[in-house]
């Protein structure tokens, strides 16, 4: 199931609304800008209620953390996979970092910084408003058969970061998998 960032298909508010950490005189970070990049579900159907943050750190041009976390109880979790394997619910329900992502020295220290962010109820709401809304236009835009842009596009060049999260720059990882 790919995950798409939110602002590929919603730029102004992504612009308003992405979250960033800023460390200034931390013991465990390094000083500086760390962006919370969410990405979400873009399968049709899917009703999974996660997102990806993919923790962008300005000062080195990188994703360093990539983490999940699913706002639902355990139980949901367990019906939607299917099974009660309790890790695999725990990845699911999160936050926990994604083990299928490039994970950097920073990611566990970023991880335990994302538990004490999300105790904001407000931007806990907000994720969920944002996924809704991305959910809402991937359907719309099956059913229409054609992708819908809700916003203009982001341009990405070569030597940025790849948005889909892997740490790599965009050359090396997904520019030609658009063909």
């Amino acid at each position: 199931m790919p995950y798409v960032p939110f602002h590929e298909k919603f730029l102004e508010i992504a612009k308003e609304e992405t979250r960033a950490l800023i460390a200034i005189d931390d013991p465990e970070l390094p000083e500086g800008n760390y962006g919370l990049i969410e990405a979400y579900c873009d399968e049709v159907g899917c009703d999974c209620r996660r997102v990806f943050f993919n923790v962008y750190y300005e000062e080195r041009n990188e994703v360093v953390a990539v983490i999940a976390y699913g706002w639902e109880n355990r139980k949901f979790y367990a019906d939607w996979f299917g099974r009660n394997d309790p890790q695999a619910i725990a990845d699911l329900k999160g936050p926990a970092l994604n083990q299928a992502s490039h994970q950097s020295e920073l990611a566990p220290i970023l991880l335990d910084k994302i538990k004490y962010v999300l105790n904001d109820r407000n931007y806990v709401e907000r994720i969920k408003r944002h996924y809704r809304m991305f959910k809402d236009l991937i359907e719309e835009e099956n059913k229409s058969g054609a992708s819908i842009k809700s916003d203009k596009r982001v341009k990405i060049g070569r030597n940025d970061p790849c948005p889909c999260g892997s740490g790599k720059k965009y050359k090396k990882c997904c520019m030609n998998k658009k063909a």
